[in-house]
């Protein structure tokens, strides 16, 4: 085969290229990493299809045929799909509000999402959008989680105070419901909650390398066998996970209406969005400790499959898992064959240990979903992004506002729109820099640092940024303020420019000739010079006034300017 043949073949089964290098030890390693995986997943899926408002099942079917198809047809070595806390919440505050949390028509409207939402990833890896991805700040991402972080953990108020209340995504009517039933609260299922919570934070200050959340929910559980033992706690009302079936994920059937579509399209979008960030923002940070180059477009394909065939075998939306991803390549993980051992030793889990989930309590899930809440708040992250200026820290606090007080799915929208809106702004402004003739010398230097005197007769400018639609009313009220007949513009810092940009230097060169002075343009680059060129603007501007450098630019000029002298000025 041809090794352009191979590297066609390689775009669409991208597993190949590892496979053939799996050795038994490579191999031995993948499977120690991959059974490491299972059992962190394990209380991970359940509390998250508990987030999600799905049976605990479904958190762990959505760890198995997504984690696999992802593995096989990404790009990253070590990223681990699956179920994840941000995603599940968006899934709930979607799905919530159309039927009834749990039930057999609400399950059947996640499963059409996750398709909705992988279809959108597909379409966006077809287009080759890649790098769409870059268009998220980071803002937006910290804020959105940190806002999810604080939905989930008053979502999980309830159970671990034992209440009886209705599951809704309102974060304010949440808090609401608490606060009328308080004096209600059930004393043994606190009592587990903050058993458990202990538990986790122990072990998770102390022995770091357990996994705390099993040990947690084991603990949680025991305790609670406990309890029913003893008379002076009416522990028999602590509710239960409940049974979780010994079987494979079974196949599914995703609902497809236009009503539906429409209906579900804007959180479709905001979930595969925010999944593809999510997968290739964790794909990128663990390959600059690898020293793996990340192809964004290939982990668009995985994500997108995975989602696809996941809502066909009973899984929700799922992606790039921080924490699974993290102990994976702590593990030593060498492949993407470690994900496909986590998924197959997590289906022997399922098969063989699923009874014992009737013995997980709520009070438990609540305690881990609260740490879970907390890791997902980016303390590090956020310092920086008010160090960094009012801009950042607005689209932080909007965001986070937004996921508290709006649908989730709008959030997002709102971020990402807000972050436009400012990149926008910066871009319409583009640095205008007065420019001076240092003495004795063809060289220029910016006039204001330096503190030379500017020439009468000519003003010089250098221009940073794109002269495009957004900047030409900003740039052009800076030159109709410049008193001096002929303008010279040194173009080097100009990195692109579009029609409006090109008609704006045109209409200036002829005001300019109207009142018997000039437009000059020196150090265009081919972005530049080629659209003037295709513009039919060339002419107007003069060929004559256009120059490769600056020397020959003021050479230029200072003949066609020999008859002027700047009072005070010692060179002519």
């Amino acid at each position: 085969m041809s090794s352009a043949a191979l590297a066609y073949l390689l775009k669409f089964l991208p597993f190949l290229s590892w496979a053939k290098q799996t050795t038994a030890a490579s191999a031995r390693q993948d499977a120690v990493a991959g059974l490491t995986g299972a059992i962190i997943v394990l209380p991970q899926g359940v509390a998250y299809a508990l987030i999600a408002g799905l049976p605990p099942e479904y958190g762990l079917y959505a760890a198995i045929v997504p984690a696999i198809v992802a593995a096989l047809f990404g790009s990253s070595w070590h990223l681990i799909s699956g179920p994840t806390a941000a995603l599940s919440i968006v899934v709930f505050t979607t799905i919530s509000p159309l039927a009834q949390v749990g039930s057999a028509a609400y399950i059947s409207l996640v499963l059409t999402l996750t398709l909705m939402a992988g279809l959108f990833q597909l379409m966006l890896s077809l287009a080759r959008m890649g790098s769409l991805v870059n268009f998220v700040s980071h803002s937006v991402v910290v804020g959105f989680t940190s806002g999810a972080a604080v939905v989930i953990a008053t979502s999980q108020i309830k159970n671990a105070l034992g209440l009886e209340l209705h599951s809704s995504g309102n974060f304010i009517l949440n808090w609401m419901a608490v606060a009328d039933n308080i004096l209600a609260t059930h004393l043994p299922s606190l009592v587990i909650a903050g058993l458990t919570l202990s538990t986790l934070i122990i072990i998770k200050r102390w022995r770091k390398k357990w996994p705390n959340m099993l040990i947690a929910m084991v603990v949680g559980s025991l305790a609670t066998q406990g309890l029913q033992l003893t008379t002076w706690l009416d522990a028999s009302q602590i509710a239960l996970v409940g049974q979780i079936p010994s079987q494979l994920p079974p196949l599914s059937a995703p609902l497809m209406t236009w009503d539906l579509l429409r209906q579900l399209a804007p959180g479709a979008m905001a979930l595969g969005l925010l999944g593809l960030v999510e997968a290739v923002s964790i794909a990128r940070s663990v390959a600059t400790r690898s020293g793996q180059r990340i192809h964004g477009n290939q982990e668009f394909i995985g994500q997108a499959l995975s989602n696809i065939l996941g809502s066909f075998s009973s899984s929700y939306a799922t992606s790039g898992s921080f924490t699974r991803t993290g102990v994976n390549y702590e593990a030593g993980a060498t492949s993407p064959l470690a994900a496909l051992f986590a998924a197959i030793f997590l289906a022997l889990i399922v098969l063989l240990f699923a009874p014992l989930a009737a013995y997980i309590t709520l009070p438990s899930m609540a305690a881990i979903l609260l740490i879970v809440a907390w890791s997902l708040i980016d303390w590090h992250h956020i310092k920086l992004i008010y160090r960094a200026g009012k801009n950042e820290a607005m689209v932080f606090n909007i965001t986070f506002a937004a996921t508290l007080l709006l649908p989730m799915e709008f959030a997002i929208y709102l971020g990402v729109l807000l972050s436009l809106v400012l990149y926008l702004r910066r871009t319409s402004k583009p640095n205008i820099t007065a420019l001076a003739s240092s003495s004795g010398a063809k060289k220029l230097v910016g006039a204001e640092r330096s503190g030379l005197p500017e020439c009468e007769a000519i003003k010089i400018i250098r221009i940073d940024g794109a002269l495009f639609f957004g900047a030409v009313d900003y740039v052009q009220t800076a030159l109709m303020a410049i008193p001096q007949k002929h303008v010279l513009i040194v173009a080097s810092g100009i990195n692109f420019i579009d029609l409006a940009g090109t008609e704006l230097l045109a209409n200036e060169a002829r005001r300019l000739a109207a009142i018997g002075g000039g437009l000059y343009l020196c150090n265009l680059n081919g972005r530049v010079i080629k659209p003037i060129i295709r513009n039919g603007q060339l002419n107007t501007i003069g060929k004559r006034h256009i120059f490769a450098t600056k020397a020959q630019a003021l050479s230029a000029i200072d003949t066609k300017l020999r008859d002027h002298s700047c009072s005070g000025c010692e060179n002519r």
